[in-house]
């Protein structure tokens, strides 16, 4: 299935299927100025994300690149205070390499405050105009990256919109598309069966090791993937919460591992191991839904399929996110923030295989230029911490 319409041909090849400016703060003593650029730069495609930590992280300048060069992405304004040491000459250079317009202010040198919001304007204005000349070009299923994640799950979730994204994800991954799943630490349990999976034994034994790794981390930090609403929604052990956010990966044999901003090669299905390396040093590996939205599109998700029983109303800067909602009575609350509601596969409305089809029908349109419910509704959340990661290794990604 060919979509409808023609992507964003950015200078280095991509292909998004929106056109962005960011304007993206180095350090929390930026935000506030950047976030002034952005509300009185009016309407428009300029969206702010940012950094908070003022010392270095190799995993926050990787996953930043990621987003600066996503396909999505047409240029970026990096709002910096001065003296933090986010390496801003680094990430501009790595983005102009892109062929992506940048520019760079600099709080202690451009004059305060409301100087640098008054160029910060100006700079907008600018890429505005740049990414209003980006040519368009054919762009198929086979050039997409779909991520998925689930939040509030609940005792429906596992039975309804889980699997119906499993099935959107076969027909994504049988028209040539890369689909990531996640999280590793929500997988605890179904290991084997996924190893079983890889194409390769390597790769399998990689897969066990990434959950073991998690289950170690959970172990020594004192707790698990398993939250009190999770509880509250029907949930009863992490197993089960397992299983059921194993089957948002459906069938496909898997092709990779891979870390955050890692980019997968070509079209399959592959697993993100989200939990940092080494000895656990940091708190929750994600302290919320939008940290794993961020780390999918800076693995250059164009879009993200995000199930939820108990009911979540998040979005995400830079790539659209799609709600499927698993429980038909949080539909009934909630169907203004939501995409899909596949609680119709519990009332015998409907079946998985004619749900994952509409899912699939919805990428297809969402892609093609139509607003998801989050976009409509203003949605651009953005959170981006420490991490530390080692390189993925020749095993992760094998030829096939």
């Amino acid at each position: 299935m060919a979509i409808l319409s023609e992507g964003f041909l950015r200078k280095d090849g991509g292909l998004g299927i929106r056109n962005e400016v960011l304007v993206i703060y180095l350090v929390e003593c930026a935000h506030h100025v950047a976030r002034r650029i952005v509300e009185e730069s009016g309407e428009g495609n300029s969206q702010l994300i940012g950094f908070p930590g003022c010392f270095p992280n190799e995993y926050a300048l990787k996953i930043m690149k990621g987003l600066t060069t996503h396909p999505n992405t047409a240029g970026a304004l990096l709002v910096s205070l001065g003296c933090e040491a986010f390496n801003r000459e680094e990430l501009a250079k790595t983005t102009e390499a892109s062929g992506r317009p940048i520019e760079t202010l600099v709080i202690q040198e451009n004059g305060g405050t409301a100087e640098t919001i008054r160029l910060g304007k100006e700079a907008v204005e600018r890429l505005r105009i740049e990414s209003d000349k980006t040519p368009k070009a054919p762009m198929n299923m086979s050039d997409l990256v779909v991520g998925t994640i689930c939040g509030g799950s609940d005792g429906t979730s596992g039975i309804s919109a889980n699997p119906a994204v499993g099935r959107c994800f076969d027909q994504l991954v049988e028209q040539g598309a890369a689909c990531i799943f996640e999280e590793t630490g929500e997988l605890i349990g179904c290991e084997q069966i996924m190893a079983e999976r890889a194409i390769t034994p390597e790769l399998g034994e990689l897969i066990k090791k990434s959950v073991d790794k998690a289950a170690t981390y959970y172990t020594i930090m004192g707790y698990g993937s398993f939250a009190p609403g999770n509880a509250e929604g029907g949930l009863t052990t992490l197993e089960e919460k397992s299983i059921g956010a194993y089957s948002k990966s459906g069938d496909s044999p898997i092709s990779g591992l891979i870390k955050p901003g890692d980019i997968p090669p070509g079209g399959g299905l592959y697993l993100m191991d989200v939990i940092p390396d080494g000895e656990p040093r940091f708190g929750f590996p994600n302290i919320s839904d939008n940290a794993e939205i961020v780390e999918m599109i800076a693995s250059g998700a164009h879009l993200i399929l995000f199930t939820t029983g108990r009911g979540s109303v998040v979005g995400s800067a830079i790539s659209p996110v799609i709600k499927v909602c698993a429980n038909p009575e949080t539909y009934e609350k909630l169907s203004h923030d939501m995409d899909i509601n596949a609680g119709r596969i519990l009332k015998g409305d409907a079946d998985i295989d004619e749900v994952g089809a509409e899912i699939l029908n919805y990428v297809d349109a969402v892609a093609s230029g139509k607003s998801s419910v989050s976009e409509e509704l203003g949605h651009q959340e953005f959170i981006l911490t420490y991490k530390s990661f080692e390189p993925i290794g020749p095993s992760c990604l094998p030829t096939r």
